[in-house]
């Protein structure tokens, strides 16, 4: 079985952990230390790479409209010294965020339309979801709620969202509350478990899914004692948000071990990026290793069209051509599903390569299988 990903193996961890202090081990695996040491300067993530910046004349104003925040963990798994480092690419302000903004919309699923009261989103019949801050451990560049990062950072109490709790008693045919953010599981704690505890005594709730990356960004987070803790208000899922094979250390598949022997699934949601994992070996290597730590891969999205991400975006025909090549090469439990979210809040669909051809001149209907090859079936 193939080993965990183990952080910098050029040795970029010691650049970064030099410029971080040079903290103790206790330190570094502290995930509030991580939290307290967030980098939010570009140029002190090339100085510590020895990396070339020349974008000061942008940054300012980059920052300022996109800001950046990233854990010293999350930029120890840079692999190498270069901009185009899927790592780097998801965490380190890039000048194509301004670019074509105009064209791109803030809110392209219409998420604040949906909301009834605040901090509830309510689209499909049996689910809504729940927004409980803005904060998160790192900004994820390509993030499509980047419209919530220009303001400042807050965390909803639960007195702010007894409408929401009023809106899910009274629409029993709610099955299902997504908790999210921001990442909710940096709420206080005192605060999350009476949230956790309000969703659960609603008695049309069934399931609660909890949506995070702290597994990808800030492991040091899940403790067995916070898991069972979180365990305690099930049925309650996890939706993380594992983008590339350099993201699974050893760090992240124990914290994936902590939740599952907690008694919480994992499913994972992988947002299809140009220049991160748009080839299909780095998402066979993904997927596949998502599986060995008991995380089930759920989506592969398609980029939505939000401002300060388009640059990550693919065309839907490659992410199709992408299934097409990992479809017969991978079991179906580590196969996702290939979908995009339609814009002005239509929801999502789901994608995949067809395998039907058509039919022949007989009526016989024709397949094309994973080998390429075109089968007769009557």
């Amino acid at each position: 079985m193939p080993s965990p990903v183990q952080p910098n193996p050029d040795g970029l961890l010691n650049a970064i952990r030099e410029a971080c202090g040079s903290p103790a081990p206790h330190e570094w695996g502290d995930w509030r230390w991580q939290l307290e040491n967030s980098i939010t300067d570009p140029e002190w993530v090339a100085e510590a790479l020895q990396l070339p910046w020349g974008r000061e004349h942008e940054a300012d104003h980059l920052l300022s409209t996109f800001p950046m925040s990233v854990t010293p963990y999350y930029l120890s798994l840079v692999q190498r010294a270069d901009w185009r480092d899927p790592i780097l690419r998801q965490c380190v302000p890039d000048p194509a965020e301004l670019r074509n903004r105009q064209a791109a919309s803030p809110d392209p699923l219409a998420e604040e339309r949906d909301s009834p009261v605040p901090g509830l989103v309510h689209r499909y019949p049996d689910r809504a979801l729940l927004v409980t801050t803005n904060w998160c451990a790192t900004h994820c560049r390509h993030c499509m709620r980047k419209r919530t990062w220009s303001t400042a950072r807050y965390t909803h109490s639960v007195e702010t969202l007894e409408p929401a709790f009023a809106y899910l008693q009274e629409h029993a045919g709610i099955r299902e509350v997504i908790v999210s953010g921001g990442d909710p599981l940096l709420l206080p704690e005192t605060v999350l478990s009476t949230l956790l505890e309000r969703i659960h005594a609603i008695p049309s709730v069934e399931v609660i899914r909890i949506g995070t990356r702290l597994p990808v960004v800030l492991p040091q987070r899940f403790t067995s004692a916070f898991c069972e803790r979180l365990a305690a208000w099930g049925p309650v899922w996890v939706a993380t948000h594992f983008n590339h094979p350099a993201e699974l250390t050893t760090g992240a598949i124990e914290a994936c071990g902590r939740l599952c022997r907690a008694g919480i699934p994992i499913v994972n949601q992988t947002v299809l990026l140009r220049g991160v994992n748009d080839r299909a070996d780095v998402l066979r290597e993904l997927f596949t290793g998502l599986l060995r730590a008991r995380v089930k891969p759920y989506y592969l999205f398609h980029g939505d069209p939000v401002a300060g991400a388009l640059h990550f975006r693919t065309g839907v025909e490659k992410g199709l051509a992408l299934m097409a090549e990992l479809q017969g090469r991978l079991s179906g439990l580590a196969l996702p599903t290939f979908a995009i979210d339609l814009p002005d809040g239509h929801g999502k669909v789901r994608l995949h390569p067809t395998g039907a051809c058509g039919i022949s001149g007989d009526g016989a209907a024709l397949y094309k299988s994973y080998r390429d090859a075109t089968v007769r079936y009557t």
